[in-house]
């Protein structure tokens, strides 16, 4: 009696294990998009929040003062120069942006004071020296300051090299995704 079995040649051998590490990856990364896109879960690769993974969280009140939010940043000039200098990540908010986090620190009303580093209501907020030049040596030109209008917040990280208000000022409140809630994060 002989076998009809065609034997599996080295080649298949090898194939069966990348293929299924492929399906494996593929899987993930459709995961991990549909719990971003549903779950609210994104993933932050700048240092000027501990880096990770990241949840927005409902906002079911008007913004306040020390909340820690997602927002989407306005398509103006300065976000646009803030883009083309990798300041900005590629994301789904207006203009292809990636969301930012960061702290609010003041609303409409209150009033901003730039000089060596950030004064609100003539309170200086920590950690909000101003520097002339990003990491590859380019100018920098901060807000020149004023009241913040209605229907706006103003924007901090106490990370010494974030890009935040301090040099694009304040962003309409409307583009406030939701609160920033640490998921599982590293912070260097």
């Amino acid at each position: 009696m002989t076998s009809h079995l065609t034997p599996v040649s080295a080649a298949g051998r090898q194939r069966r294990p990348a293929i299924a590490l492929l399906a494996v990856s593929c899987s993930l990364a459709l995961a991990v998009t549909i719990g971003g896109v549903i779950g609210g879960l994104r993933i932050n690769t700048t240092p000027s929040e501990p880096l990770g993974l990241w949840r927005v969280a409902p906002l079911d009140r008007p913004v306040q003062v020390g909340d820690m939010v997602f927002v989407c940043p306005p398509e103006t000039d300065t976000t646009l120069e803030g883009f083309e200098r990798g300041y900005l990540r590629s994301g789904l908010c207006p203009g292809g942006f990636g969301p930012l986090i960061k702290t609010v620190t003041a609303l409409g009303g209150q009033r901003i004071e730039i000089a060596g580093a950030i004064t609100i209501d003539g309170r200086p907020i920590a950690n909000s020296n101003l520097v002339s030049r990003d990491g590859p040596g380019r100018p920098l030109h901060p807000y020149e300051g004023g009241t913040v209008p209605s229907g706006f917040v103003f924007l901090h990280s106490p990370f010494p090299g974030s890009w935040d208000s301090r040099y694009f000022g304040p962003v309409p409140a409307s583009g406030v995704l939701g609160l920033a809630k640490e998921v599982l994060t590293y912070a260097p």
